[in-house]
């Protein structure tokens, strides 16, 4: 999925539209104390942690998420796509 590098839209802190520029946000460290990473973790120790056969679910695609950098008060703002896909996000222009 293509994305154009600049768009014109609406700044919350400013409170009017301007030119942002767009970058692809990308996940931060996954936290190795949080409770779902140790519970998996507890899942995988000894003899027969993973399942076997062959998974029958479809895997979802996820929403590509941007960051927009207002020029004036150089505040950053989410900006969600909608609907899901498998594509990644690519900056065009």
């Amino acid at each position: 999925m293509e994305f154009p590098k600049e768009i014109r839209t609406y700044c919350p802190y400013c409170r009017k539209h301007s030119k942002m520029k767009v970058k692809i946000a990308s996940r931060g460290r996954a936290r190795t104390m949080a409770i779902g990473t140790r519970s998996h973790e507890r899942t995988l120790l000894g003899h027969g942690g993973k399942r076997k056969g062959k998974k029958t679910v479809k895997k979802q695609g996820k929403r590509q998420k941007l960051m927009l950098t207002c020029p004036d008060c150089k505040k950053s703002v989410e900006k969600v796509l909608r609907g899901r896909t498998k594509m990644k996000v690519v900056l065009k222009g």
